[in-house]
């Protein structure tokens, strides 16, 4: 890739701007929860405030077509982790742990050298001691972490130990991580911190000050966008520690949230869908980049991203190599996206997307962390939930590839397929009637969308584009089975 040739030698360029400038980048990922694209005053939000985040998409990197890996929290979570579709290691919904085979993002920079960090929302498995798939059974050194979303005055986990924190949960997360920085700043080692908020997920909690530019509208709307806010001040916090050091030059900043918005009370911007959904209101998200004096000059990038993308570029950013045991990826290095200066390249590969048929398991982090915090008062321990110590199991009997239950989508360039498939429903006939008629088999649409021209995805084209239909229609069905291999364990 270009950017490991060019790396060193802008390291050597910037080498006075800071006493860390002549070590690989420290790396910083900051998530929302559940952040709509909308749901920022630089996009157009009428009222929201947000002046770190506006300050950080003026002078940095802002993606303007970000896209979360799936349309709920942990599976894109599980993507910024591995650089995978979550579908490949069966992170298909909200609270499904993290394989412990997947090699994370904080692994393979804790093999090149770097201290390893998380603190916040975690939902990619328990974060008691004994976890297969605990923050430090991925890779990092150090963690303050929820099992969910959190509110104020959370109960967090340090490493397997219940520690309950007092403050706004977005100030909260910010000063946790901030206070690792000034420990670790100062040493030879660069270090990657994964800050994940637990904002602004519902029940919506501002705290009074954060509400006050909202005074005049309902108590909903209040406290949703104070949580907004709060994340801002948090985020801006964690902005000015890194000039603070002086190691904001030879620090890679990248935020974005993990979801589509909120129905209700988040915006989409304009886009179709919400949280949950595949449609593009469900998947965009809010993302900005900054790595001043390497990655300089304000711009935007019109590009299609991922989350997807984070772990790759990020590797490729840092002057290293992906591992050769690292199992196929989703993502692309965003290396030549970043460098094109007008940010509107195409995209070389496409995106694909599949939220599957399946619900998502309840993790209710507030009790979970009571329970551990009264059992370790009280000389006790808890163990890890089920399905978190049986993360590692794979399907049995394998999954077949005759179907692909669930909507999935692929993107390429500006044209977007979907692929809805669905059993069809049996009108709410008697228990007793539905078991005399033979099972119905699946129901299956395809849609079609320019979104270069229908950011609402409300014209099917499907009938008037048939060659692109069909391109597309291959290159997703390719796309699963490759999914569903992965499922089965084949990346082992």
């Amino acid at each position: 890739m270009r950017c490991r040739v060019w790396l060193p030698m802008l390291l050597v360029m910037v080498s006075g701007f800071g006493r860390a400038a002549d070590r690989s980048p420290n790396i910083v990922l900051v998530m929302a929860d559940d952040q709509g694209w909308g749901d920022m005053a630089y996009a157009g939000h009428p009222r929201v405030v947000t002046p770190n985040f506006d300050k950080a998409a003026a002078e940095g990197i802002r993606f303007d077509r970000f896209y979360a890996a799936a349309p709920v929290c942990s599976p894109t979570r599980g993507s910024v982790m591995t650089g995978r579709h979550p579908n490949r290691y069966g992170v298909f919904k909200w609270g499904y742990p993290l394989r412990p085979q997947e090699l994370s993002i904080a692994r393979i920079l804790k093999g090149h050298g770097y201290q390893t960090a998380h603190f916040g929302k975690w939902h990619l498995g328990s974060v008691r001691n004994g976890s297969p798939v605990s923050p430090g059974a991925h890779g990092f050194d150090a963690w303050l972490s929820a099992p969910n979303f959190f509110d104020n005055d959370p109960i967090l986990s340090r490493e397997g130990t219940a520690v309950q924190m007092q403050g706004e949960s977005s100030i909260v997360t910010a000063e946790a991580a901030i206070d690792w920085m000034r420990q670790v700043g100062a040493d030879d080692q660069p270090f990657f911190a994964v800050v994940w908020f637990g904002s602004p997920h519902s029940p919506h909690r501002a705290v009074t000050g954060d509400r006050e530019p909202y005074a005049d509208l309902p108590a909903r709307d209040q406290n949703f966008l104070g949580e907004v806010t709060g994340m801002d001040r948090a985020y801006g916090m964690l902005r000015e520690e890194l000039r603070r050091q002086g190691i904001e030059k030879n620090t890679i900043l990248w935020y974005c949230s993990d979801n589509g918005a909120l129905p209700g009370v988040g915006s989409t911007g304009g886009f179709r869908g919400n949280k949950g959904k595949v449609y593009e209101g469900g998947l965009l998200v809010p993302a900005i980049l900054e790595w001043p004096g390497t990655l300089s000059g304000a711009r935007s990038v019109q590009t299609r991203c991922s989350t997807c993308d984070i772990l790759p570029t990020v590797v490729d950013l840092a002057g290293l190599t992906l591992p050769e045991e690292l199992p196929r990826l989703d993502g692309i290095s965003l290396c030549s996206v970043l460098e094109e200066q007008s940010g509107t390249m195409q995209r070389p590969l496409g995106m694909g997307f599949w939220d599957y048929t399946v619900g998502g398991l309840s993790t209710p982090s507030a009790q979970w962390m009571g329970d551990l915090l009264k059992a370790q008062q009280e000389g006790g321990d808890l163990q890890p939930d089920l399905p978190s110590r049986n993360a590692a199991e794979l399907p049995s009997p394998a999954w077949g590839k005759d179907q692909f239950p669930g909507h999935s989508a692929w993107i390429s360039g500006n044209w977007k397929l979907h692929r809805i498939e669905q059993r069809p429903s049996t009108g709410g006939q008697a228990s007793k009637k539905r078991k005399q008629q033979p099972e119905l088999g699946p129901q299956l649409r395809w849609e079609l969308y320019d979104l270069a021209t229908d950011k609402e995805e409300s014209e099917n084209v499907l009938e008037s584009h048939p060659e692109v239909a069909e391109r597309l229609q291959q290159e997703l069905q390719q796309w699963l089975g490759s999914v569903v291999d992965s499922f089965n364990g084949s990346d082992y």
